[in-house]
């Protein structure tokens, strides 16, 4: 697929997780361009798909999102499928997915990746599946005020849940000073890929030409797949080189490393 990354690079950096929605309604024309985007994608990436609901996500959600307080006042709400026949259905599902929150970022749209303490039952009563298809995460879809609401400050901890680690403690390999010009701008958009309870469950082995982007065993544990989060920041890494101007290509890897990206 063709990444736009001049539009969703700086996406990268304004995206935050949000709950609180002032239950301002998507706009037609914006709502019609998501759907577009949205089919387009889920024709050209195999493996997932998502669907665009536009119905208030309220009913499909176990009260408290974790520690982060609840989903208020959103008007629709994004589903990310996978066929869970497929070898590589969580870190696909955490691209797709990624896709459309920097999309909906580029619209001005507020998201928030929920990939747990949603009812997948309630989901599936609004959307067919197919096959060995399971919901595997959504997202709210909505505007939110420029200022974080008292409870969102609270429950977040006053911006802990954007905290992110330092490159020298995620990467390997390659010395710093022999970094290629693409790669530094392309590890710094993967480090801020969001991840479930802000884990950040990714290591970087770095080569001349590539980012190998590897599991971290000690990570934080959850019910949520960190390949996933790992397919989140495979995006990130790719929307970076590509603002760097260095084209590349995935390779998936198997074991504790999830992928190889090369730039020839």
């Amino acid at each position: 697929m063709q990444i736009p990354a001049e539009k969703w690079y700086p996406a990268i950096e304004k995206r935050r997780s949000r709950r609180q929605y002032n239950q301002e309604p998507i706009p037609e024309a914006i709502w019609r361009q998501l759907a577009v985007f949205i089919k387009d994608l889920n024709r050209e990436i195999s493996g997932a798909r998502a669907v665009l609901v536009d119905e208030a996500p309220s009913s499909i959600f176990k009260g408290a999102i974790g520690p982060y307080g609840k989903v208020k006042g959103a008007p629709a709400y994004v589903a990310v499928i996978g066929d869970m026949r497929e070898p590589m259905v969580q870190e696909t599902v955490g691209y797709l997915g990624e896709c459309i929150i920097l999309e909906a970022t580029a619209h001005d749209l507020a998201t928030c990746w929920i990939g747990g303490f949603f009812r997948p039952k309630a989901v599936a009563g609004q959307i067919p599946l197919f096959g060995q298809e399971r919901i595997l995460a959504v997202s709210p879809l909505g505007y939110v005020s420029s200022d974080y609401t008292w409870e969102e400050k609270i429950l977040s901890g006053f911006g802990n849940a954007f905290k992110r680690k330092s490159l020298d403690s995620l990467c390997t390999g390659l010395e710093p000073e022999k970094w290629p010009e693409w790669m530094k701008p392309a590890l710094e958009a993967a480090r801020q890929a969001p991840s479930a309870v802000n884990r950040q469950p990714w290591k970087f082995v770095l080569d001349e030409n590539s980012v190998t982007i590897q599991i971290d065993e000690e990570a934080h544990n959850h019910d949520i797949s960190k390949r996933l989060d790992c397919g989140i920041a495979m995006l990130h890494l790719e929307v970076g080189a590509l603002h760097a101007g260095a084209e590349g290509y995935w390779e998936p890897l198997t074991g504790q490393a999830v992928a190889k990206y090369t730039v020839e």
